[in-house]
């Protein structure tokens, strides 16, 4: 019976998406190498990015956030991740029946190691290529309406936030730390996403690249001013 339960759930993620790919190729460009910090609030991991980035290419993001230095970005289960109440239920659906997904986006004034004191956040230094890959797979992570606008959803869950329909399904092998490591995998980090599901597992592999990519190689600059804000 075990075997054939086990058969079962394969057989149906299987044929789930996997959306949001991992990035190979992007059209945006980026001048210079950029800090990326990636957050663990415990069990799940998201991306912090200087916000006038991935405004540039969602340009509603913009107009959501008008005064944000950097947005804390991530991807998880549209049931799960905007419960006002956890239950067991929703636990246990969100890991073993694909579910459709969310983005969650919160703008931030300081870096994320003041703005989250009680988290762990790893920061690294990418260069411009590497960087404009990830950026480009966060865009890609938005689900997007027949006129190419990302569709909002719910207020997000602390701080100034905003829930967003995501890209593709989340499932037991398709988690919001998976997500995380299919960025870091976009940004040509040496990282296999397939069993990269905890936030743990994540960010002990984000400890041993700290020396190849210390935050301080990025050249310490002001942030530059963002363009207005355009309406979608």
């Amino acid at each position: 019976m075990r075997i054939l339960i086990i058969a079962i759930i394969f057989t149906l993620i299987s044929g789930c998406s996997s959306n949001p790919k991992i990035n190979e190729e992007t059209n945006f460009t980026h001048s210079q190498p950029e800090n990326i910090s990636i957050v663990s609030h415990g069990w799940h991991t998201g991306f912090v990015i200087p916000a006038k980035d991935l405004q540039s290419l969602i340009p509603e993001l913009g107009a959501r956030f008008p005064n944000a230095n950097y947005l804390e970005v991530g991807w998880g289960d549209k049931g799960f991740y905007q419960a006002e109440e956890v239950t067991t239920g929703l636990a246990l659906q969100a890991i073993f029946w694909p579910t459709e997904s969310i983005v969650h986006v919160v703008a931030l004034k300081e870096r994320p190691e003041t703005s989250f004191p009680n988290s762990e956040v790893k920061t690294l230094c990418v260069d411009n290529e590497r960087y404009a890959l990830l950026i480009d797979f966060i865009s890609k992570s938005f689900q997007r309406d027949s006129s190419n606008h990302v569709i909002p959803s719910k207020h997000g869950i602390y701080g100034d936030s905003q829930f967003y329909e995501g890209e593709g399904d989340y499932y037991l092998f398709n988690t919001c730390n998976k997500w995380t490591a299919k960025g870091l995998k976009s940004a040509k980090f040496d990282i296999d996403p397939t069993f990269k599901l905890t936030a743990g597992s994540i960010m002990s592999f984000l400890a041993a690249q700290a020396p190849s990519h210390t935050a301080d190689m990025c050249t310490k600059k002001p942030l530059s001013s963002k363009p207005s804000p355009t309406s979608p």
